[in-house]
């Protein structure tokens, strides 16, 4: 029975009690079963709620919010959340010296997580680095140790697109994640406490340098292949540049030589949510209930630009979770849960203070020469506190005095939050500042001549690949990256644009194009040998 007929009952239920006569449009009662309907409408302010006609209309029911309030109640006073959990089977490396980060930072030591598969030959020149994207783990493919699918799985293995009967595959957690490496949940050996937004600011670039830490442990001077798509196609080719010595050949796919206004739209866009979730507290919410509300929201967020509209065309089109209910405020079409339903499965997995910062890492991101310059600068100014640092550890006598070496890495540094950290000064104005960023190359312009003087030094193959439907890094973005490769004078640059509906997640999903593409541009070198 709908609702309105519901209160007609009942209205004509009570004036039948009072042996009234039904109400006709003009009469004295039609007027009393409209003031009556009218009175209802305003909720009663004397707190007696005896009376049948509380409302026109009965409340709605929001099983969506309801859930999100038990979630915090269950988790309020309870157990570490789940990303602490997430991850088994990896192997730790310990970098124990201070590491300098390029915006001033720096760490006591740090911790990498990685994973291996197939072999390193004699000549220990057969190693691949795979880089992840933002909320990536080490866990890229199955192993004896963790027997879950990896993030990659059907791309590396035994006669695979990367195949570990040739090559010796390796892939990181960046420093700043969560899933074994050093980041804001981690603890700082100052105090004991973990470093939430008292974690340093950390860019693109410090990841990769800290990743040639882990290689310089494991003996490989040079790397067969660097490899990597979204944040992990920015890593690749901060690789590339930064040591062109060491990598032999370069993939980049879906990922950007800068981040521009769109993406880091959206990115900034996730922060907010998550930061006006109240228990995010500035990022100390380890002790309490996590921002589980501002995770799942920023996560829907991110989803929207993860796939595309023509695969929901034809996946969801305007179909509803139940054609036969009344329409709801919470997830109705079949849209809404997809993203509900990825908002839910991420909000506990990966820890809120590593989305912030890893995301404000891709934002940073630009490979113009006179961003790097910039960065050099930084490190050039602040490599003497460095040394102070390096001699203060090697001094001293005793484990214990530890703690104190980290106290002395945060007074060096400052002891304020990532988040308060300021410009003390009126930055001069970017070469970028009025100039129009153009989809295609034009090498008169100052901006695209400036990236292209920030790519000279990436001279090894490299392969490229874009998909049209992707609207987080557009394949303009990937033309920008192979031609700036071209204008430097890197004389071999392969690039493929591919008509995947599955949008910037399509180097998760197709393995056909993108694994073959992938596979081809690897072993070409091992033909020319």
């Amino acid at each position: 029975m709908s609702i309105a007929r519901l209160a007609s009952r009942m209205a004509y239920s009570a004036l039948r009690a009072e042996k009234r006569p039904l109400a006709v449009a003009g009469s004295k009662s039609f007027h009393t079963w409209t003031s009556l309907r009218q009175s209802s409408a305003s909720p009663s302010t004397s707190g007696d709620n005896s009376s049948v006609f509380t409302s026109s209309n009965p409340p709605m029911a929001f099983p969506c919010i309801d859930k999100l309030e038990s979630r915090t109640m269950s988790l309020d006073g309870g157990p570490e959340p789940s990303y602490d959990k997430v991850v088994t089977g990896y192997e730790t490396f310990n970098y124990s010296s201070p590491f300098l980060l390029d915006h001033g930072g720096i760490l006591p030591n740090f911790d990498i997580a990685y994973e291996t598969w197939g072999k390193l030959n004699e000549k220990r020149d057969n190693a691949i680095l795979i880089h992840t994207g933002l909320s990536g783990s080490s866990h890229a493919k199955s192993h004896i140790k963790n027997t879950k699918p990896g993030w990659w799985e059907n791309f590396i293995g035994p006669g695979a697109y990367i195949d570990t009967n040739k090559f010796f595959v390796i892939c990181t957690n960046v420093i700043g994640g969560c899933y074994g490496s050093t980041g804001p949940s981690s603890i700082d050996s100052a105090d004991g406490e973990r470093y939430a937004t008292r974690f340093p600011i950390l860019t693109v670039w410090d990841m990769v340098r800290a990743q040639f830490r882990l290689l310089d442990s494991l003996g490989i001077e040079k790397l067969h292949a660097s490899v990597g798509a979204s944040m992990g196609g920015m890593q690749s080719l901060a690789a590339a540049a930064l040591y062109p010595d060491r990598v032999n050949r370069l993939i980049s796919i879906s990922a950007c030589a800068r981040s521009h206004p769109y993406s880091i739209a959206l990115r900034h866009t996730q922060r907010q949510v998550l930061m006006a979730d109240p228990n995010w507290n500035k990022g100390f919410y380890y002790k309490g209930v996590p921002p589980h509300i501002g995770m799942k929201l920023a996560r829907e967020i991110a989803t929207i630009s993860y796939r595309s509209g023509p695969e929901w065309e034809l996946r969801f089109g305007r179909k509803r979770a139940q054609e036969n209910q009344s329409p709801a405020l919470c997830p109705d079409f079949l849209i809404e849960t997809y993203l509900d339903h990825q908002g839910e499965r991420f909000c506990l997995q990966y820890d809120a203070n590593s989305l912030l910062y890893v995301s404000k890492a891709m934002d940073m991101f630009d490979m113009s020469n006179s961003a790097v310059t910039k960065l050099r600068t930084q490190r050039t100014k602040n490599e003497p506190v460095l040394r102070r640092l390096t001699e203060r550890q090697n001094s001293l006598d005793d484990h214990n005095e530890y703690k104190t070496f980290a106290e002395a890495c945060r007074y060096e540094t400052g002891n304020k939050s990532a988040l308060e950290q300021h410009e003390e000064t009126t930055p001069e104005a970017s070469k970028t500042d009025g100039k129009k960023v153009l989809s295609t190359l034009a090498t008169s312009d100052p901006v695209t001549q400036d990236l292209i003087e920030g790519m000279t030094r990436i001279k090894m193959p490299a392969l490229v690949l874009g998909v049209q439907s992707d609207i987080l890094f557009p394949v303009w973005q990937q033309k920008e990256i192979a031609e700036c490769l071209r204008a430097a004078g890197n004389k071999n640059v392969t690039y493929y644009e591919l008509d995947s509906m599955y949008g910037h997640d399509t180097f998760l999903i197709d393995g056909v194009s993108v694994g073959g593409a992938v596979k081809g541009h690897l072993e070409l070198l091992d033909t020319s040998k």
